[in-house]
């Protein structure tokens, strides 16, 4: 901590500048309604409709960043927590945030449990040559 002519203390990091916490980020919140089903490979896509998140003076940079770098190339959540350098429960928050806010929607993977046996498909594949 340094304090600045005026007796004003201030947080900051040499070299990065002013030190902004995560949870300031996220308004102090560590999940949001939709985060617990936010795997960090669920892909988040911006929605067709969400023109302009800037206008709205809800979301924060943050937010209108993680529109914008899903708007071109659908991202996973760990993407977005690598390009952003946020920690993946920021990432999390604010995701479910903008799903909330329907900015984005976030496409599931199938979870493994949910996933054909392999030797069905075989035995599929072995009834398809027989034919």
């Amino acid at each position: 901590m340094s304090a600045d002519g005026q007796g004003r203390r201030h947080w900051f990091d040499d070299e990065a500048g002013p030190v902004v916490r995560p949870y300031a980020m996220t308004r102090g919140r560590t999940s949001s309604q939709g985060q617990h089903r936010l795997d960090l490979i669920a892909v988040v896509v911006t929605e067709p409709h969400a023109d302009d998140p800037e206008a709205d003076h809800m979301l924060s940079p943050e937010h209108v960043d993680i529109v914008e770098l899903c708007r071109d190339v659908p991202q996973s959540v760990a993407e977005l927590a690598a390009e952003l350098d946020l920690p993946i429960g920021v990432v999390r928050v604010l995701v479910g945030d903008l799903v909330d806010a329907e900015f984005v929607h976030v496409n599931r993977p199938v979870p493994p449990a949910e996933l054909p046996d392999e030797s069905i498909l075989r035995d599929v594949i072995n009834g398809l040559r027989a034919l």
